[in-house]
């Protein structure tokens, strides 16, 4: 028994018993996973999966049962070769992160230049996707760290750090009726018109519709899309009236107006959220320094090691990570 056929399992496994998909994340080959798993079922003396005709469809019972030791050695295996990396100083090496569009497109990029001008030789892999998706592979141990945004409680992670608190934003063509409003935009405008957001607005705890709920007013939400881009993209051509992230709004744009949205709808926190288990790489605690500036050093190294919680005050994006921008209802 080895641990790469230790790792081709579980691959397999978090590939959704693909193993085409599970050869492309571990760069090899079909016939080379199936090889080794075979391999390991031969010493094991059982089926790890259920077959059916060349296809995986489930894990056996026994199969189950290995995947339960199988986490926590490859865990163990991954701590080791990060703590002889920190050891050596090694200068090399890759940075996982799963995040949202929102802040890989509009947070992100500055503080990765500034890890890559400092650690030039490591690599970064992003995977863009929901909070749900971002959970999901950060408790599957696939990134080092997530980063995601709630409008309620925090999420539900091992550590969780708050980032900073934004406000959403109204997006409307310059010409549309609510920009220009001669007072400050009220729920039951936006109740009028048909609305473009994030994709987690469909959900039923989503901070958004809670708004809408509360104020027992019904929205139209004609529309989602995974990233702020889209969204502007629809709500120039007249599909509706899009709600955004203050982060998203990007370049000034003379076809859209902005209008804040401050105390419709609940302020939201960005996270940071990371494993207790997972030994990090001293580029990765320099990355974690760089997005909690105000969190003292000190207090942070006793958050990460588990000694105490983080319960001091969490900045605002506009007032301390934002380019200088007044928001109100203005060209964008």
């Amino acid at each position: 028994m080895t641990l790469t056929q230790l790792r081709y399992f579980a691959a397999i496994i978090d590939a959704g018993l693909n193993v085409t998909f599970a050869a492309k994340k571990m760069h090899g080959t079909q016939s080379g996973l199936s090889k080794q798993v075979k391999q390991l079922e031969d010493e094991l003396g059982f089926s790890l999966f259920v077959r059916r005709a060349r296809s995986l469809v489930a894990l056996t019972p026994e199969g189950e049962r290995v995947l339960e030791h199988v986490r926590p050695l490859l865990d163990h295996a991954r701590n080791i070769r990060a703590l002889s990396a920190n050891l050596r100083n090694a200068a090399d090496g890759e940075l996982h992160i799963a995040t949202t569009h929102t802040q890989a497109r509009h947070v992100l990029p500055r503080v990765l230049a500034r890890l890559k001008k400092s650690v030039p030789k490591v690599t970064v892999h992003l995977a863009p996707g929901s909070n749900s998706e971002s959970l999901a592979r950060l408790r599957s141990g696939e990134v080092d760290l997530a980063i995601v945004s709630t409008g309620t409680q925090p999420p539900d992670a091992d550590v969780t750090l708050p980032l900073y608190r934004w406000e959403r934003v109204v997006v409307v063509p310059t010409q549309h009726r609510l920009a220009r409003l001669p007072r400050p935009l009220e729920l039951r405008d936006l109740a009028e018109v048909p609305l473009i957001s994030y994709e987690s607005s469909r959900d039923r705890d989503s901070s958004l519709r809670l708004a809408f709920q509360q104020a027992q007013i019904e929205p139209v939400i004609a529309m989602t899309a995974p990233d702020a881009d889209l969204i502007k993209t629809y709500v120039r051509a007249g599909q509706g009236v899009g709600i955004l992230a203050e982060m998203a709004l990007g370049e000034p744009d003379d076809q859209l107006a902005a209008i804040t949205a401050d105390g419709l709808f609940p302020t939201c926190t960005a996270w940071l959220l990371l494993r207790r288990d997972r030994l990090l790489r001293d580029y990765t605690l320099a990355l974690i320094g760089d997005l909690l500036p105000h969190i003292h050093a000190g207090d942070l190294r006793s958050v990460l090691d588990g000694s105490a919680t983080y319960s001091g005050p969490i900045p605002h994006w506009r007032d301390s990570l934002a380019p200088v921008r007044l928001l109100s209802t203005a060209s964008l």
